[in-house]
């Protein structure tokens, strides 16, 4: 109960607990064993919160704060602490609540962005090794070098098998990237897949100032309540995220230094599956992250069931402390025991280990920082009892009231914008234009070449037949010249030959005994043809 502008949170008989607002940033556990009353507590310190106009946001991994949206309703338990505890003033009451789930069925869904999650968170959600961290470190720094913004897993899927297909010219660049661990990461993806890995990261992506609202009737804090039975089965998923929602926190804040009361209170139900296989590096981060997220406004404050679940480095931080009773049943639960006395300040009149040992459900030991920030001596109290309704609600009461809340129709509708599958598969696509332009410019200059080899070959058998032909035709003239030669030679050699055989006639001829008479006669008859021609000649001259 919010009460005199202070936070009640148990009484006894001589003591009332508080917590002072403006010391709320100091953070603080709730621990216990199962069933001791952690949840109460967690219930009793969101609604004072709410009431001092302080917005929460709480985890509810069995399904059942929904109550808080209602009424409580009086029973025998309630009407005797009441009674017990005497509260004044004491009225049930339900308050502004906004349901979240990461997957979007009981609440507004919770996105962010693979970028906005990092390498570093990223390889824990996937559980990866330390050189498959590198990998992944290198693809970030990829996607930031060329402008692949990386929205949803498909965006990191995507750019992995683009990395692996240019593995040699990044590794110039950027150090060596082989395709085993590519393979390993992209198998890691696929199950955080199946895990619904694919809801949690998208567009529109959560607005953290969306958590610190205020009721505009009543002027309360609103009370985000995360359903997380179902994130909750998968603890690396459930861990990481929560870790993620710490780092946005912790980055979207502005400083505001201390306050007279929070911005905004944060409540990290089964803390222990944070810190489990956590890398000493994450280790650091967050460590320095609750020391520094008090300056921002932010009171963090873990629920689990021991104190040593929690990191010394991180449970020194903590200076609200409400530890309920824890079970022992071995030397380690007895050394957890007293290591939780051992966190309070002494009171003389307590015995701290053996009360822890022993306390009632609904009874705490509780130690808050006073006014000057010192822890005060642990009491045992009696926490109070809730306002507000406890258990489940009705699907169909909660689907109504997710949609008569402020932000409902904000996230509800998953948005795939232009990313990096969008911009690679873009890349990819002109790269295999490009190469099929190019293949078909090779296959053009191929069919070219063929074809102008094919040309020059028949030129050269067309010019091969033309010499071809030439030749038979030289070959043909010649013979042509042959047979004329011959021919003529032939006719020369025949006309020799009749005029030998003529003039060896002829010969023969005059050797006959009948041709040299008859040339003698001849001779005589002209020599006596001449004779008397002359002389007739010689007479007409001389006449």
């Amino acid at each position: 109960m919010y009460i005199n502008e202070k936070i009640l949170v148990g009484k006894s008989d001589t003591k009332e607990a508080y917590i002072l607002p403006k010391m709320a940033n100091r953070h603080g556990i709730i621990s216990g064993a199962s069933g001791s009353g952690k949840t109460i507590t967690l219930k009793v310190l969101a609604e004072s919160f709410s009431d001092a106009r302080v917005p929460v946001f709480l985890v509810d991994v069995k399904g059942d704060l929904a109550g808080t949206a209602f009424k409580g309703v009086s029973n025998s338990n309630v009407e005797s602490r009441v009674e017990n505890l005497k509260l004044e003033n004491f009225e049930f009451r339900k308050y502004p609540v906004s349901f979240w789930d990461v997957y979007g069925e009981y609440g507004h869904p919770i996105r962010t962005t693979v970028a906005k999650t990092g390498p570093r968170l990223l390889s824990k959600m996937l559980d990866l090794s330390d050189a498959q961290e590198g990998i992944l470190s290198i693809a970030f720094k990829i996607a930031e070098d060329e402008n692949f913004e990386l929205v949803d897993l498909k965006d990191l899927r995507s750019l992995l098998t683009y990395i692996g297909d240019k593995r040699k010219e990044y590794s110039l660049n950027y150090g060596n990237i082989t395709t085993q661990s590519v393979g390993s990461i992209q198998r890691n993806i696929l199950t955080l897949q199946e895990e619904g890995g694919d809801f949690f990261f998208g567009t529109p992506d959560l607005d953290i100032k969306d958590f610190i609202h205020y009721d505009g009737n009543t002027g309360n804090g609103q009370i985000n309540i995360l359903h997380a039975s179902t994130l909750f089965q998968r603890p690396n998923l459930y861990s990481t995220f929560l870790l993620w929602l710490l780092t946005y926190l912790y980055n979207s804040m502005p400083e505001v230094g201390d306050l007279p009361k929070p911005k905004l209170v944060f409540f990290i139900d089964e803390a222990h599956l944070l810190f489990d296989n956590i890398s000493s590096t994450l280790l650091k981060s967050i460590t320095q992250i609750v020391k520094l997220i008090r300056s921002k406004g932010i009171g963090l404050y873990f629920i689990s069931q021991s104190p040593s679940d929690i990191p010394d480095e991180i449970l020194s931080q903590l200076g609200n402390r409400i530890q309920h009773v824890l079970r022992y049943y071995t030397k380690n639960d007895e050394k957890a025991i007293k290591a939780a006395a051992n966190s309070f300040r002494i009171n003389p009149k307590l015995d701290t280990v053996e009360e822890i040992k022993n306390l009632g459900t609904g009874v705490a030991l509780v130690s808050f920082q006073d006014e000057k920030g010192m822890p005060e001596m642990v009491e045992k109290v009696t926490i109070l009892p809730p306002q507000s309704a406890m258990g489940a609600i009705d699907d169909d009461i909660r689907k109504e009231l997710i949609r008569s809340n402020y932000l409902y129709g904000k996230y509800e509708t998953a948005i795939d914008s232009l990313s990096a599958h969008e911009k690679i598969k873009a890349a990819k696509d002109e790269e295999a234009k490009i190469e099929e332009e190019e293949r078909l410019a090779k296959e053009k200059a191929k069919e070219e070449a063929e074809a102008a080899k094919q040309k020059e070959k028949e030129e050269k058998e067309a010019e091969k037949k033309r010499k071809e032909e030439e030749r038979e035709a030289e070959k043909q003239r010649k013979e042509e010249e042959r047979k004329r030669k011959e021919e003529e030679r032939i006719k020369k050699e025949a006309e020799r030959a009749a005029e030998k055989k003529k003039k060896e006639e002829e010969k023969a001829r005059k050797n006959s005994v009948g041709y040299k008479l008859g040339k003698k006669v001849v001779n005589k008859t002209t020599n006596k043809v001449l004779d008397k021609g002359i002389n007739s000649i010689l007479k007409n001259i001389f006449k």
